[in-house]
């Protein structure tokens, strides 16, 4: 069963569990369960989405109940006035700061081989904030000590992949992406810290209910196959 956040006539929060895609997609052409399937069953009526979340990434999707709240929420979404904000478990020791970086879009070979190739890179901004850090004493790859960054990223746009590589620019990847991160690292917390999925969690959404005007605002749980890293930091600033 899906975790439901809220729920009312209109729209559904709901807790999107790591490694499931939101629909079906030719990005993975033999999956057979996803996240829009999965809750239409589990509440017995059709929903809209009005965003997306990476396969590998988990926490609160926000789906509309009929055509009109998709159409509001689409809106509140391309405005910017509903306010995301992410977990992350990076390498090595970062620090608050605005990065504002372009990103060119990344194209599949399939789903888009019809897509202009060759666009510019488009307006992309992420905000992190440390929240904590870690250190361990065992070797990783070049390093004596693993280092760890417990961060909370707020999307100012929203690129694809965009907080992924974003924070591989600045040479932080998030533990677990097996894209755009570190292998050594990826391999060393799988080893000793039980992490078999990306470290990120789409951990706060709130908005205007585009029907009711009441303030929503939801927190996601800490999945369970992200504790063990999530327990290494032990003195965190309030998440």
């Amino acid at each position: 069963m899906l975790k439901i956040h809220y729920q009312d006539e209109h729209l559904v929060v709901v807790h999107k569990p790591s490694g499931l895609l939101v629909h079906r997609s030719n990005i993975d052409r033999y999956e057979t369960r996803f996240l829009l399937q999965l809750l239409r069953d589990q509440i017995g009526q059709q929903v809209f989405p009005v965003h997306r979340l990476d396969k590998p990434t988990s926490g609160l999707m926000v789906f509309a109940l009929n055509k009109p709240c998709t159409q509001l929420l689409g809106q509140a979404f391309a405005d910017k006035t509903i306010k995301k904000s992410y977990l992350a478990v990076l390498r090595g020791y970062t620090e608050d700061q605005i990065i504002d970086y372009p990103l060119k879009e990344e194209l599949d070979k399939m789903t888009d081989a019809k897509a202009q190739q060759d666009k510019a890179a488009q307006e992309a901004v992420s905000e992190v904030t440390l929240l904590a850090t870690c250190e361990l004493p065992i070797p990783v790859g070049r390093y004596e000590q693993a280092r760890f960054s417990l961060v909370k990223l707020r999307p100012q746009t929203g690129r694809k992949h965009q907080l992924r590589r974003h924070m591989a620019h600045i040479r932080h990847p998030i533990i677990g992406d097996t894209t755009h991160g570190d292998g050594k690292q990826n391999a060393f917390a799988r080893e000793h810290l039980q992490l078999n999925r990306l470290a990120l969690i789409a951990h706060q959404l709130s908005f205007t209910h585009p029907i009711t005007q009441e303030l929503i605002s939801c927190e996601a749980d800490i999945d369970d196959d992200l504790q063990a890293i999530m327990n290494i930091f032990e003195d965190k600033k309030e998440l």
